[in-house]
């Protein structure tokens, strides 16, 4: 897969079949549609291409909005690579670009810039200065501009949108089963280990606070968590926690894992953190000694699950 910043920099000499959209958390729903542009596209002996903007138009146009997306830029582009796609757009959204009428949108950047032969679009998508023209104005376009148009059914956008929400809703509520489900691949964070407060390590569980850079980024919901990780071409489980470690009078939200065997400083180490199952929600409790007991037993939990599931 060819990465384009802007579609400006693409260079087609077959011509395209081009499908447009956010495709936040590259979801079993998306796949089915991106197999379908790709499918569409070795047919007719063009090149698949997705569409796709960054930053996130709400994030532009509703500053105040409290959006929170289930992948960042760079996580969308590894799972994209996994499905065969031959190029993905990633187009700057500004406000300059929502100012372009469809007319405008249509031939310089979906026919001139993509050179587009084919779009594959659902019946409710909308584009142009204030979203005003729709699939049927696309339809129009594509007798002027010499390109077809595939129309995405109702039921499969609905299971692309109902998806999204159920995986967002299930994080929320910390439901990591059916998030994963719906993904397809274990949610994921990514960040840099930064120092804590050593509470862990005084409580004889050391952990890796987990700092992750984009605020955007949807993070699961407080609670115990068991996880993974990749280092060195290994993988390592542990018990993660979100919260803010009320027990020791914690009032910052963190994200830290124990894991159960590696006895090593990851300080400054940029890891992957993928969440497989959720043992509890965060806990007060009256004493220390209460907590370490407690976090015993996420640990044999977490141990008895990991060996059923190997």
């Amino acid at each position: 897969m060819k990465e384009h910043k802007g579609a400006a920099s693409f260079k087609s000499e077959r011509g395209t079949v081009v499908t447009i959209g956010t495709f936040d958390g590259v979801h079993v729903g998306h796949k089915a549609i991106l197999k379908r542009l790709i499918e569409a596209a070795q047919n007719e002996n063009l090149e698949s291409v997705l569409l796709t903007f960054f930053p996130h138009p709400r994030m532009v146009l509703q500053k105040d909005s409290d959006l929170k997306l289930l992948n960042t830029l760079s996580e969308k582009k590894t799972e994209l690579e996994k499905v065969g796609l031959d190029h993905l757009v990633v187009h700057p959204f500004t406000h300059e670009f929502s100012r372009l009428n469809a007319v405008e949108y249509v031939r310089d950047v979906l026919v001139n810039q993509l050179k587009a032969k084919k779009i594959i679009i659902g019946y409710d998508h909308r584009f142009g200065r204030n979203r005003t023209a729709d699939i049927n104005d696309l339809r129009e376009f594509g007798n002027t501009y010499g390109f077809s148009v595939e129309e995405i059914s109702a039921k499969e956008l609905d299971d692309v949108a109902v998806s999204s929400t159920k995986i967002r809703n299930a994080l929320q509520e910390g439901d990591i089963a059916t998030a994963n489900t719906y993904l397809g691949y274990p949610y994921r964070l990514h960040g840099t280990i930064v120092s804590g407060k050593g509470i862990g390590k005084e409580l004889g569980y050391p952990t890796a606070n987990l700092k992750v850079d984009e605020s955007y980024k949807l993070i699961p919901k407080k609670g115990v968590y068991i996880t993974q990780t990749e280092m060195d071409q290994k993988r390592y489980y542990g018990l993660t926690s979100i919260g803010t470690n009320p027990t020791v009078g914690g009032t910052k939200k963190t994200i830290e894992t124990y894991f159960m065997d590696l006895n090593q400083d990851l300080y400054g180490k940029e890891i992957p953190l993928e969440f497989l199952a959720h043992i509890r929600g965060e806990e007060h409790f009256s004493s220390v000694a209460m907590l370490k007991e407690a976090i015993k037993k996420d640990e044999d939990f977490a141990r008895k699950f990991l060996k059923k599931h190997e």
